[in-house]
């Protein structure tokens, strides 16, 4: 009875081992097989997406706005950008120019003190203690104040006219620099030669007047000491004794 037992319990156990064994092994051989399987998973997946879509539309946003700040540099370059063209010296020039005929002003420049000390000697009042020649000296000098200031005057014409076509070649060179320029000091500092471009045309203008007027203003002071001068050189010849003396003349040589 214990060997059948034993038996019974040896086969059983044998059996159960049989059973077993497939179960053990079965590891040992599919677990390559599931080693090389790929297995899908769509919610994963569709995360994966998500993901690398989010992260490109970060990476886009980055990429325009280094190409904003990129292109903000570059506007500020341009509007920092100084204007390659200067007429200042050219405008200074023709300043010069003028400035220089009007300091060629003959007899009474424009100085106040010799305006003030010619005028008190050659176009005050006469004075009745001044000889005939002497009248007539200070006339003819009168005479050629007023002859060289209406010269100056031309002169001064001539040279405003001369700076014209000057003036016409700077403007058009300003205009096609403001035209053309890249930023916003470069404009400002063409429209400030062009400025620079009037105020010498301004200039031009007050000296110009300057010139015309002095010419008038000496013509005026002429007729005006001509005046006076004529009135007490009249006064000497109606004076008894002193003026006019009838006497006898010899028109013909008598033959002595």
């Amino acid at each position: 009875m214990k060997i059948r037992t034993f038996r019974t319990r040896a086969m059983a156990l044998a059996a159960t081992m049989l059973a077993a064994a497939p179960i053990a092994l079965s590891p040992m051989v599919a677990t390559p097989a599931l080693a090389w399987r790929i297995v899908y998973d769509p919610t994963n997946y569709a995360q994966n997406v998500l993901t690398a879509a989010r992260t490109l539309e970060q990476i886009t946003h980055q990429i325009t706005s280094l190409q904003n700040e990129a292109q903000m540099l570059i506007n500020q370059a341009r509007n920092l950008a100084s204007l390659p063209f200067s007429a200042l010296q050219t405008l200074q020039q023709n300043v010069q120019k003028t400035q220089q005929l009007l300091s060629q002003a003959q007899n009474i420049a424009f100085n106040v003190q010799q305006i003030d000390q010619m005028f008190s000697q050659k176009y005050g009042s006469v004075s009745m203690s001044s000889t005939d020649a002497q009248l007539v000296a200070n006339a003819r000098d009168r005479w050629k104040n007023t002859v060289g200031g209406l010269q100056d005057a031309m002169r001064v014409q001539a040279g405003v006219v001369s700076n014209i076509d000057t003036n016409r070649t700077q403007m058009s060179a300003l205009v096609n620099q403001s035209q053309g320029a890249t930023g916003a000091l470069q404009a400002t500092q063409a429209g400030n030669q062009i400025l620079a471009l009037q105020s010498q045309q301004l200039s031009d203008l007050v000296a110009l007047l300057a010139a015309n007027g002095r010419a008038g203003a000496l013509t005026e002071a002429e007729r005006a000491a001509a005046a006076e001068q004529g009135r007490e050189q009249r006064r000497r010849f109606l004076t008894p004794g002193s003026g006019y003396q009838p006497g006898n003349a010899q028109m013909f040589n008598n033959g002595n």
